[in-house]
């Protein structure tokens, strides 16, 4: 009836704009390449959202460095459940690296990265809360156990400690 006449008009009206724009209706222009994607030896994927200014003053941390990231940590449903605000504010978190202070996924992944650098890190289970979570004594959970976590990470700043 009057439904496949309205979608038979569409598809000859679509054929016969594409003829007269030049555009062919068979092939598919390719995609815009998305941002590459790296993954560490223990399973954290990560893309480079934004390079340092000068690559070539770029310093990687060290272990041992103290270090300042900005982040926010996304739950698998896009929910923030942390993060040290907004990037260019002064609310970073500074910690020594190679300690215990942050989750394993995101040392793993701050170790690939250099100062001025942004990523965005996709962190398993095992690199992040693991089977027991963030969860209150009432059974409700920030991070339920077994939760794959998404995190924005900035490395803004990686220095020698003092003696």
């Amino acid at each position: 009836g009057a439904e496949s006449g309205r979608r038979s008009f569409f598809a000859q009206s679509a054929g016969a704009i594409a003829t007269v724009v030049g555009v062919s209706t068979t092939t598919v222009a390719p995609a815009f390449a998305g941002p590459q994607i790296y993954s560490t030896n223990s399973g954290v994927k990560y893309a480079i959202l934004k390079e340092p200014k000068d690559p070539k003053k770029a310093v990687a941390p060290a272990p041992g460095d103290i270090v300042a990231i900005e982040y926010t940590g996304y739950l698998s449903d896009g929910r923030i459940f942390d993060a040290t605000h907004q990037e260019g504010k002064q609310n970073a978190l500074l910690f020594k690296f190679g300690s215990d202070t942050v989750i394993k996924g995101l040392t793993d992944v701050i170790n690939e990265m250099v100062v001025g650098q942004k990523i965005q890190a996709i962190i398993p289970p095992s690199m992040a809360f693991g089977d027991k979570g963030i969860c209150l004594e009432s059974g409700e959970c920030l991070v339920k156990p077994g939760a794959t976590l998404v995190y924005d990470v900035y490395l803004k700043k990686s220095s020698i400690p003092p003696p």
